[in-house]
């Protein structure tokens, strides 16, 4: 066996997850009947067995798990994931990497067949569920469908939020005065919606606006948020509502403009400075729920480009 190295039984296992394990060290390679080089994976494998190769890269088209996504906790029945922002859940494309779960088909291997828990929109990022078996899902789902989960969420909005702790509760429903289709607001005729926060951290930032010559100072607080229900946009609509904005919402900060603009390819340099952020400033931090006699609780770390902009030099000082 190679210095330093591993060996694995990777007979369930993708060419994508293979790809996943690189050399640690400096390990040598081996020199044995019997063994073949798996692509550029940085491993040869013996039968069933791999073993770890230096000077060796992964393939650019077999991305390794990092490159999929960030894994939290996985058991023979569940797979949690830190889903990065910018990506769907469902495919909506032929590429198997557009989506979480073609990504996840990926990483387990043919034969597959991973079922989200919970869904996150597009550009939030966090803690998600994949079930690995037909009984985690039927039971996971069952809490879900109850609302046997506590959900905690970070935020960064717009302002100085004055309250340190509050409790939002307004209806919502479709907004029928947005170009938007998916746009929901509220009203109060709307599904009853109750959302809490506590504030973390008040703190200013030096930004550049569009067409200024200097910098001016703006005002952001960075919030936890629990949803005690559990509608569409529910965190973002009620946190608009209140004046505070989630930085870099396309949708609800005030322009729905930029949220066309993204989707119709034509968003402008302009319009991205005012958004500050690439993508929204929310995060699933935390899911804990009551699953096979024991409390279950999932944490995932924002990333990196989230911490920063809180000022937080650490992703893991949010806990």
């Amino acid at each position: 066996m190679a210095e330093r190295g591993i060996s694995l039984n990777t007979e369930s296992f993708s060419r994508a997850r293979e790809a996943a394990f690189l050399p640690i060290g400096t390990g040598k390679a081996i020199s044995a009947p019997g063994l073949e080089a798996v692509g550029k994976t940085g491993f040869q494998r013996c039968r069933a067995l791999l073993y770890p190769r230096s000077g060796l890269v992964p393939n650019s088209a077999m991305p390794p798990t990092r490159d999929l996504f960030e894994i939290v906790v996985e058991d023979d029945d569940l797979l949690v994931v830190n889903k990065p922002a910018g990506l769907v859940c469902h495919p909506t494309k032929t590429d198997e990497y557009s989506s979480l779960l073609s990504r996840a088909r990926l990483y387990l291997g043919p034969g597959s067949h991973p079922q989200l828990i919970n869904r996150l929109d597009r550009e939030t990022s966090g803690v998600i569920l994949i079930a690995k078996t037909a009984p985690a899902a039927r039971e996971l789902r069952r809490i879900w469908e109850h609302r046997e989960v506590r959900k905690t969420y970070w935020a960064i909005v717009h302002g100085h939020v004055a309250a340190n702790q509050g409790s939002i509760e307004l209806p919502l429903g479709k907004d029928e005065r947005s170009r938007v289709a998916i746009k929901d607001c509220v009203r109060p005729d709307g599904c009853p919606a109750q959302t809490e926060y506590r504030v973390i951290k008040r703190f200013s930032r030096e930004l550049l606006p569009t067409g200024a010559l200097s910098q001016e100072r703006r005002d952001f607080t960075l919030l936890e948020v629990t949803p005690r229900t559990g509608r569409k946009h529910q965190i973002r609509i009620h946190l608009a509502h209140l004046g505070h904005a989630i930085v870099g919402d396309k949708l609800y900060g005030g322009d729905e403009d930029h949220y066309l603009a993204l989707v119709e390819n034509r968003l402008t340099p302009e319009q991205r400075a005012q958004l500050i952020l690439p993508h929204h400033a929310l995060h699933a931090a935390e899911v804990e729920f009551l699953w096979r006699g024991q409390n279950r609780v999932f944490q995932a770390r924002p990333e990196s480009g989230f911490a920063e902009f809180a000022g937080l030099r650490d992703r893991a000082a949010f806990r």
